[in-house]
């Protein structure tokens, strides 16, 4: 397996637009290796996930960015697809409610994040505040700044302190025990008119397809260039970038995958140990279960009731 570290984006020498493919896969060769691959991944990311649960000192936060039909939702199914429930959290993002927009930009993925033991996934995220917003700066209007921005220079400031609100917040989250990972999953425009198409043709995917998807469409190289922007600025040695090659699927979730599986085994955790009395008690226990030598609790009678 490719190491996580080919994905990594690095801004002193990285360009989104000239420095990623899109796939490494192109002659079709790999998938089978890839997909078993990927079974033995999973399985070992629940047994890691276990123990992430029990040791209650760590949390995983998975942001999940990408073009529409890059694949987020498949990722999600797949990769995650052999975690316990009770100690995976997946969240999406779509347009801000009123109640969201009365907030800061951050508040509503706040609300969201993992506690300690938890994996969380965002589909999408606060992220969108520096893409979406920046591709359509009209959409500010809707958020009850006490200012607007309106000239090119006050835009640019603008995003410029989103930029720092977004490293602040995410180097609190890993002061605090949160392990950040991004992953972008890098589509081209004619992999994403294939599955689009896909989305048309068959029935049952028809409700994943949206006519403002076409129109957002328009705006790919916008989307690209603030895409780059975000993560010039907002790749941090504590919370990177992994620009994922997305055109073929079952890549793209064994590569994420892997980098999930590179991070947790690097930290230390462990079940937690039982302390000596307790430890004497399970033992006890065991023995008066062997014998089935087991009675009731004597309950105590409150006089008073």
């Amino acid at each position: 397996m490719i190491s996580s570290e080919k994905f990594l984006f690095q801004p002193q020498k990285h360009n989104l637009k000239k420095d990623f493919s899109t796939d490494l896969f192109s002659d079709g060769s790999g998938k089978p290796e890839g997909e078993t691959l990927l079974k033995q991944h999973i399985k070992r990311l629940a047994e890691l996930q276990d123990m992430l649960f029990a040791h209650k000192k760590y949390s995983v936060l998975i942001i999940l960015q990408g073009m529409d039909a890059s694949g987020k939702d498949g990722i999600i199914k797949h990769v995650f697809t052999g975690i316990n429930p009770q100690g995976l959290k997946v969240k999406s993002f779509s347009t801000p409610s009123s109640e969201e927009f009365a907030h800061d930009f951050l508040w509503r993925c706040s609300k969201a994040l993992p506690e300690r033991g938890f994996i969380g996934v965002f589909n999408r995220s606060y992220y969108e505040e520096v893409l979406i917003a920046k591709v359509h700066p009209q959409f500010l209007a809707k958020q009850n700044l006490p200012k607007i921005p309106k000239t090119d220079e006050e835009l640019q400031a603008f995003w410029n302190q989103r930029y720092e609100d977004i490293n602040n917040f995410e180097k609190y989250l890993t002061n605090n025990g949160t392990i950040v990972l991004k992953f972008f999953i890098n589509i081209s425009k004619e992999e994403q008119k294939v599955r689009f198409l896909r989305r048309i043709d068959r029935a049952a995917k028809n409700w994943k397809f949206r006519p403002d998807d076409l129109s957002e469409r328009a705006y790919w190289n916008n989307y690209i260039d603030a895409y780059n922007s975000a993560f010039l600025n907002t790749t941090t040695d504590y919370a990177p970038w992994y620009i994922i090659p997305g055109d073929k699927k079952w890549f793209s979730r064994l590569a994420i995958c892997n980098t999930v599986l590179e991070k947790l085994e690097k930290l230390d955790i462990k079940y937690p140990d039982v302390e000596y009395n307790a430890k004497r008690k399970i033992i006890e226990a065991k023995t008066l279960l062997l014998n089935e030598d087991i009675k009731p609790l004597e309950k105590t009678i409150n006089p008073s009731l």
